[in-house]
């Protein structure tokens, strides 16, 4: 495995306190006279308020996890070989300057034809969600590499610099 990107889990992990902290409360105050109320009740929270906490969490896992062997770059439930890829938008996206938060929202409104990472910025939207996710999640930011065929790839990572800097890394060593 060359790389293989972490997600943060301290969102997670707080909310699983709070309702670990919170079942615990609702216990030491009902048990053992209120049982099926406090089991009805833990069970309630964990469905309705829990389950959709974590969410986002969950869908960043399966859609977005990314991973770099020395022939595959798996993002999510896609397996994209490294010889589609086209190493000189792999190299622009790499050089060129990360965009700030206000401009991740104010490029996603613009359609101009700034060259970013070997494509045009309309192209941009344009191109393909890598992953299997509908958008990319919020916290997160997004890459677009080309493949040969000339296809845009949009691939969301938290750590911009590392993804790209290990995908050129494993382009260089599947073409030599």
């Amino acid at each position: 495995m060359l790389y293989e990107e972490k997600l943060p889990r301290t969102y997670t992990r707080v909310c699983l306190a709070l309702y670990v902290a919170l079942v615990v409360w609702m216990g030491v105050t009902s048990l053992p006279e209120d049982f099926a109320i406090w089991l009805g009740l833990s069970v309630l929270f964990g469905a309705v308020v829990l389950l959709p906490l974590l969410g986002v969490p969950l869908s960043k896992r399966i859609y977005h996890r990314i991973r770099i062997d020395g022939h595959t770059l798996r993002v999510g439930r896609e397996r994209l070989p490294l010889v589609w890829l086209d190493p000189d938008s792999v190299g622009a996206a790499l050089h060129e300057a990360a965009p700030g938060t206000a401009q991740r929202y104010a490029h996603s409104a613009q359609q101009i034809d700034i060259p970013v990472s070997g494509l045009r910025a309309r192209d941009r939207g344009n191109a393909r969600l890598v992953g299997g996710g509908w958008s990319v999640p919020m916290g997160m930011d997004s890459v677009v590499v080309a493949t040969r065929q000339g296809e845009g790839l949009t691939i969301a990572t938290h750590d911009r610099t590392a993804f790209l800097t290990a995908l050129h890394g494993a382009l260089s060593g599947a073409q030599a």
